[in-house]
């Protein structure tokens, strides 16, 4: 098994400095990068984890804390389980957090965590892959659709509010994506329902964008996260497979 080296980095923005885990492979050379954005608990051991993952497989991984406007992560205490009893008192403190993200903020952020990578030694030269988990999976289209000359793949995973009639939408944005998509969608997620999924083809179609959407069957928001009750093993090595499968092809 490839041996990993992670370690915590800041990354100067335009509004301060933004926490992050950073892990790549321990053996000295450039790898490809990979930007890991976070579901909404945020960055924590478990994402920590993926990332570990993703670096065995070749990858130089960078998660930041996307909400490190409101302090270093955690930003909220969690359980090392997080199961339903918690969930009203966690997303109380969270909800205004995720709102206060606006599209213009994060992706005046994705340009900073897109630039830090590109001039790190331990990346490749070369657009980056991203992976992202809940919300993050609309930070990962929204990057991709406004940086497409920097994106060269982008998967999302149990995302939610990714195609609404808002006019901020990120699926607005399919016209401009040059990436390779996948979406592993759960199917028991009232955050994307039917209609969203079908609405986010359409767009991705009618903009000649190449992707691939899946729907996992039985599966909760959140399928991915193990320390979460929403977790389901299945989808989630199905998830390794696909997410592992795109970076091989477009990195």
């Amino acid at each position: 098994m490839t041996a990993v080296r992670g370690t915590s980095v800041d990354i100067p923005t335009q509004d301060g400095t933004a926490d992050a885990y950073l892990t790549h492979p321990d053996d000295s050379t450039p790898h490809p990068a990979v930007l890991l954005y976070m579901d909404a608990f945020g960055l924590r051991p478990h994402l920590k984890e993926m990332a570990d993952r993703l670096a065995r497989a070749g990858y130089t991984v960078l998660v930041p804390n996307v909400f490190y406007r409101h302090g270093r992560a955690p930003v909220v205490e969690l359980p090392d389980v997080i199961g339903p009893a918690r969930r009203p008192e966690i997303f109380e403190r969270l909800g205004p957090i995720m709102t206060s993200l606006t599209p213009d903020l994060a992706m005046r952020d994705a340009d900073a965590y897109l630039r830090w990578l590109a001039a790190s030694p331990l990346t490749t030269d070369g657009p980056v892959g991203i992976t992202g988990y809940c919300m993050g999976a609309g930070l990962a289209l929204r990057t991709a659709g406004t940086y497409p000359d920097r994106v060269a793949a982008m998967a999302g995973f149990h995302g939610g509010r990714l195609a609404t009639d808002s006019p901020d939408s990120p699926h607005l944005l399919a016209d401009r994506i040059t990436a390779e998509l996948y979406f592993g969608h759960a199917d028991q997620d009232p955050s994307l329902p039917p209609e969203q999924i079908d609405r986010l083809d359409e767009a991705l179609t009618a903009a000649g964008v190449r992707h691939h959407s899946e729907i996992y069957t039985g599966a909760h928001h959140g399928f991915t996260q193990a320390d979460t009750a929403a977790y389901d093993s299945t989808a989630d090595k199905r998830h390794w497979i696909a997410l592992l499968a795109l970076l091989d092809r477009a990195l």
